[in-house]
């Protein structure tokens, strides 16, 4: 059998010739980040994502509308900024509403250039108080003077209700002119940038604007239609961009509004509830001419209005975020100019050096689950960064050294990473996880919870006769279609494998502790082995786990996580983990892991079956298997299928 212990694993640690090319970044002997010289603009901050940023800049240029698909934290809300910087210099304008004498319920709209809008409004307000202070004068003189008449008079009585009728009559009865002055919907600066507005999860009404309720109605009492008007997110990226993230979780009508909105260029705002006054204000068309990047996971797809997104990519470009970026010098280079970016940006945490920032390089190559690549999971990379420097400041040392980074790692994981330390030792406590002995029909299977923690998923498989005219294969555990598709393949592999008539038995296989269900095919290794194991009545090795996805014809698969999976398996204890042989150099787990566990690379259900079953007979048993495994057309071994990455 041919098997890679840890010792094998690819080393994760920088060569010297790696380090000198790192430390030749700029030209300069590179001994901290505070030696890096960060872009002034955004765009040329954004890393790894090449395409995205073509695309923006053309986009800008032409002003088209982008919409942007990815994972979280790869950098599309920084690349929506980007763009408003990127924008051509256009005269922005100001957005006024103005009282209707015709019509109180349909407001007025004007538009002036930017910074107009304050003066306006200023004058008009001056014009009010000097109405105002020559009307009150003329109603004081008038009281006094009817005052005087009834003291000469001899009319007390009589000039006092005189004087107050006369101040109520005036009062009411002329008009307010401070209705009359115009409000400032939209308000730019003429020497600022194009406007950037994030509406991710805003409502219909701060999406579209909207008319505040008014409680006074009449009586004199109630704020004009005009001044109730309130601008929506549309209205102040006139101009500039409207970014939306997670673009499906806007209802079908607002989309339908936006798509409206995109078409026209204008939207009049009207009161968003039918139970409010509002609704019965609708102002004159509003200028809403904005770039529109929208933004989602791939399910944000599914989610979007139809229409909405054709106009996108009729009218503009789609763009798929990626994941990670080869690692090249040149993209070391780029990642550790990012790690300057964030504590410039940050501005409380000191500067790292350089084995600071190798440490980080280290576990960019880690998190980017695949060999040869760093993560461009950006955001979370940040915030490892953050805390490392948090730690640092706490110290009140000069620079973040690879000694904060490392204890960063421990500080900021994950919740699901978390949840996984505690569920391994609650299943150690109650024999849930067992890592001893042997067990028939049992197996220590992987899984991955979240994106960056792995846990130890135990299979158990029972063979009873069958309750029907054929044998089925019973499989619990909330399986999701995927798992239940792989159980289907390992059904067929089953029969091959042990030679044996299985339509009079029933095949039960059990996912132990899956209370958030099950999906994907990475489990088909263990319930093949597990239900071998049943149907065989051959013990399995308990200190052994493994992972890995299977053909029909026997192959192990890539699948996914392998890192966090093999540490998960440490961490509960266990000596021995089975992996895809084509995932062996995406295998870079810490270093704290490396003597705990060997990892055994495989090509086929044959050695897996070596490595995790304790049959009595042994040889008899697996010359048993590599009979069944011959091809009965070439007489060759079969395990010649293709392999495809998950």
């Amino acid at each position: 059998m041919d098997s890679t212990t840890s010792k094998e694993i690819p080393n994760i640690e920088l060569t010297n010739d790696e380090l000198a090319e790192i430390d030749d970044f700029a030209g300069l002997e590179l001994s901290a980040s505070s030696d890096i010289d960060v872009p002034p603009n955004l765009i040329d901050q954004v890393i790894g994502q090449e395409h995205a940023v073509e695309v923006i800049r053309k986009a800008a240029v032409q002003r088209r509308h982008v919409m942007m698909i990815g994972s979280p934290g790869t950098g599309k809300s920084m690349l929506a900024k980007a763009m408003a910087e990127l924008l051509p210099k256009e005269e922005l304008q100001d957005i006024l509403v103005y009282p209707n004498s015709e019509d109180n319920n349909n407001p007025i709209i004007r538009t002036v250039p930017a910074g107009r809008g304050k003066q306006i409004v200023s004058a008009h307000k001056m014009e009010a108080r000097k109405k105002i202070q020559m009307r009150s004068t003329l109603i004081m003189l008038l009281i006094v003077g009817i005052v005087v008449y009834a003291i000469l008079a001899s009319q007390w009585l009589m000039g006092i209700i005189a004087a107050a009728f006369v101040f109520m009559a005036l009062k009411y009865s002329t008009p307010r002119e401070e209705t009359m002055v115009p409000k400032l919907l939209v308000s730019h600066d003429p020497n600022t940038p194009a406007p950037f507005v994030d509406a991710t999860g805003s409502h219909a009404g701060a999406l579209l604007g909207d008319v505040r309720h008014d409680p006074f109605q009449s009586g004199g009492l109630e704020t004009p239609s005009h001044d109730r008007v309130e601008s929506g997110a549309i209205h102040r990226a006139h101009g500039g961009v409207l970014f939306i993230d997670e673009i499906n979780t806007l209802t079908p009508h607002s989309q339908q509004n936006l798509l409206t909105a995109l078409q026209e260029g204008n939207f009049p705002i009207t009161g968003q509830s039918e139970r409010s006054s509002g609704a019965m204000v609708r102002t004159e068309p509003v200028p809403c001419r904005f770039v529109m990047i929208a933004a989602g996971n791939l399910d944000a797809i599914q989610g979007m209005h139809p229409a909405l997104r054709s106009r996108i990519r009729g009218y503009g470009y789609e763009v798929y975020m990626r994941e990670t970026m080869e690692d090249t010098q040149e993209n070391r280079r780029k990642f550790i100019r990012f790690i300057a970016q964030e504590v410039k940006n940050d501005g409380k945490i000191p500067h790292f050096d350089r084995d600071a920032m190798l440490e980080i390089l280290r576990e960019a190559r880690r998190r980017s689950n695949r060999k040869g690549h760093l993560t461009l999971k950006l955001r979370d990379m940040g915030g490892l960064i953050r805390v490392a420097g948090d730690l640092a400041r706490q110290e009140g040392a000069d620079f973040t050294t690879a000694k904060h980074v490392i204890a960063a790692k421990k500080t900021a994981r994950s919740i699901e990473d978390q949840i996984s330390d505690e569920y391994i030792r609650r299943s150690r406590d109650y024999d849930i996880t067992v890592v001893e002995g042997t067990r028939v029909g049992r197996v220590n299977g992987l899984a991955v919870m979240g994106n960056d923690s792995g846990s130890v998923l135990p299979v158990m498989a029972e063979v009873t006769p069958s309750q029907g005219a054929n044998g089925t294969v019973i499989a619990t555990g909330m399986l999701k279609d995927i798992a239940k598709e792989s159980i289907t393949n390992v059904s067929a592999l089953i029969k091959k494998f042990t030679g044996k008539d299985i339509r009079n038995i029933d095949i039960h296989i059990q996912f132990i502790g899956t209370y958030g269900g099950v999906e994907g095919d990475s489990a088909s290794v263990t319930v093949a082995t597990a239900v071998i194991s049943a149907i065989e009545d051959i013990p399995v090795r308990q200190d052994v786990a493994m992972t890995g996805s299977l053909s029909v014809r026997g192959d192990v698969l890539p699948i996914g996580g392998v890192t966090y999976k093999i540490e998960a398996a440490a961490k509960a204890g266990i000596k021995k983990v089975i992996i895809p042989r084509s995932n062996l150099d995406d295998v870079l787990i810490e270093d704290r892991y490396r003597a705990m566990v060997e990892v055994v690379p495989v090509d086929h259900i044959e050695e897996v079956l070596q490595n995790a079953l304790v049959p009595e007979n042994r040889e008899g048993f697996f010359a048993k298997l590599r009979k069944m495994a011959v091809n009965p057309t070439t007489g060759m071994f079969d395990s010649t299928v293709g392999r495809s990455v998950i």
